[in-house]
C-alpha cells in the first residue's frame, strides 16, 4: 500500500499504468473504463448537481462530470493527484484530506446527489467501511446514491480465485471488497445495495437509503 508520498510520485504516470493493466485485462485495473462509465451513468441519473468524489486521483471520472456542469467537491490525500485534477477542474473544491480519518470541515452543510469512490475505499480498514458508508448516506439528498467502483468481487470464492491467478503481482497489503459481505453489513444499517460485476476483478456497488427504514 502506497503512502501519500508514493501517490505524489505516481500521479504523473498513474493514467498510463492503469491503461496498461486494463489493456492486459489483468488485476488490478481490468475493467477500469467500464467501472468509471457505469458510475458516470448512475451519477448522471440523479438531478442534483453536487458531486462528492472521495479519492479522486487524476480526476478521470469527476472531470467528465465537471465538464457536464456538475459541481465537483473532492478529497484526496495526495498533493500530486490534487495538482493533476485541478488542471482539469479549476473551479472544483478540492481538499487535501485522508478520508480514513473522516471528511473535512470544508464539506460541512453540503448535500450531494451522488458520492463516488473509485479505487479508493480499499484503503480503509474493512471493519470501518460499513459505518463510514453509513455516515456518508447522511450527506445525500433524498434519492441520492453512494457509488463505489473498485477491485471488488461478488463473494469470497471469486476473490480467492483472482488472488491465486495473479499471486505474483497481488498487493498483499490490500483487503478488497466482497459485495455480499459489505451489502449485508449495510443492509442492517438501513441501506440497500446493487452490485454489478464489471470484470474479473472489478465491480460497482450502488448504495441507497432504504425506503422501509426510519432512523
Amino acid at each position: 500500500m502506497l503512502a501519500k508520498e508514493g501517490f505524489d510520485q505516481w500521479a504523473q504516470e498513474y493514467d498510463i499504468d492503469v491503461l496498461k493493466s486494463e489493456e492486459k485485462d489483468e488485476y488490478p485495473f481490468a475493467g477500469y473504463g467500464n467501472v468509471l462509465h457505469g458510475i458516470y451513468l448512475e451519477a448522471a441519473a440523479v438531478p442534483e448537481k453536487n458531486i462528492l468524489d472521495i479519492g479522486f486521483g487524476t480526476a478521470v471520472l469527476s472531470s467528465r462530470l465537471y465538464s457536464d456542469g456538475y459541481r465537483v467537491f473532492g478529497i484526496d490525500f495526495s498533493q500530486g493527484m490534487i495538482d493533476a485534477a485541478r488542471k482539469k477542474m479549476p473551479e472544483a473544491l478540492l481538499v487535501r484530506c485522508d478520508f480514513t480519518k473522516g471528511l473535512p470541515e470544508e464539506l460541512d452543510g453540503i448535500a450531494f446527489g451522488s458520492i463516488i469512490a473509485t479505487y479508493s475505499l480499499h484503503h480503509m480498514a474493512p471493519e470501518r467501511r460499513p459505518d463510514f458508508i453509513r455516515s456518508l448516506s447522511d450527506r445525500l439528498i433524498a434519492g441520492g446514491k453512494i457509488l463505489i467502483g473498485d477491485v471488488m468481487f461478488p463473494a469470497k470464492a471469486e476473490y480467492e480465485a483472482c488472488k491465486e491467478r495473479f499471486l505474483n503481482i497481488w498487493d498483499k497489503d490490500e483487503i478488497y471488497i466482497t459485495a455480499d459481505e459489505l451489502s449485508s453489513e449495510l443492509n442492517v444499517r438501513g441501506l440497500s445495495c446493487r452490485f454489478r460485476k464489471m470484470s474479473l476483478c472489478a465491480g460497482i456497488l450502488v448504495i441507497e437509503k432504504r425506503t422501509d427504514c426510519t432512523r
